[in-house]
């Protein structure tokens, strides 16, 4: 199983890691959410992820192009949401507009859960700290799988494990790499991987595009 989060329209980052995705030979691909947001390459990863089997929720960004409040957002989110609205094609809307704000299933006897943010609160960052056994039971899940942070962690708790696959556009973990997560269900066993990307090119489309550009710098540093 393969587990992706905040994607932010990050279209050559993505790309990189479904080619890394398909080599692992994974039965499920898993997104916490975000897939638009922050970059320019909004109707062109929603494009991609149609041709794929995913199970995807709505991210903070994602509910913020739909229903066009960003009103809790910082200035530069706000922009970049603000110019996703104005540059995303309706096949894109149509796209988002069909997604749960959670989802939970059975797999290979587990219960798995995904939310953005956390169970309590779909906007509310769970840090690596603050996931406990609470949020696990809340979930009524085996595994819980959050985005939003844009920083991976796994963690072991007694009645289960909760996962943050970290971000694929826009990391904040001090690695500017693509994070994304896979589990081995043999080996019952997580791990959070890292590949690189043409951040320059990147960079430069969100530059010519008219995105903020702080938005584009910290691509760099990874904060």
């Amino acid at each position: 199983m393969a587990i992706i989060s905040d994607i932010h329209s990050n279209l050559p980052a993505l790309q990189v890691v479904l080619e890394q995705i398909e080599k692992e030979g994974v039965d499920r691909m898993l997104c916490a959410g975000d897939i638009v947001g922050y970059g320019p390459y909004p109707n062109e990863v929603i494009e991609r992820l149609k041709k794929i089997e995913l199970t995807t929720i709505l991210g903070n960004h994602d509910r913020a192009v739909l229903s066009r409040d960003s009103s809790n957002m910082n200035i530069q989110a706000q922009d970049a949401v603000w110019w996703t609205i104005e540059n995303l094609e309706q096949e894109g809307q149509d796209y988002l507009a069909l997604l749960n704000s959670k989802e939970s299933f059975f797999w290979n006897g587990l219960s798995i859960a995904i939310y953005h943010g956390s169970p309590m609160d779909d906007n509310e960052y769970t840090p690596e700290e603050s996931a406990d056994d609470e949020l696990l039971e809340l979930a009524k899940s085996d595994f819980l799988i959050l985005g939003h942070t844009h920083v991976p962690f796994i963690k072991s708790l007694d009645i289960g494990t909760i996962i943050n696959p970290g971000s694929i556009g826009q990391p904040r973990d001090g690695d500017p790499r693509a994070s994304f997560a896979i589990y081995d269900h043999r080996l019952r066993r997580f791990e959070i991987k890292r590949l690189a990307y043409d951040i320059d090119a990147m960079a430069e489309a969100m530059r010519s595009s008219g995105l903020p550009s702080f938005l584009s710098m910290r691509l760099y540093s990874g904060i």
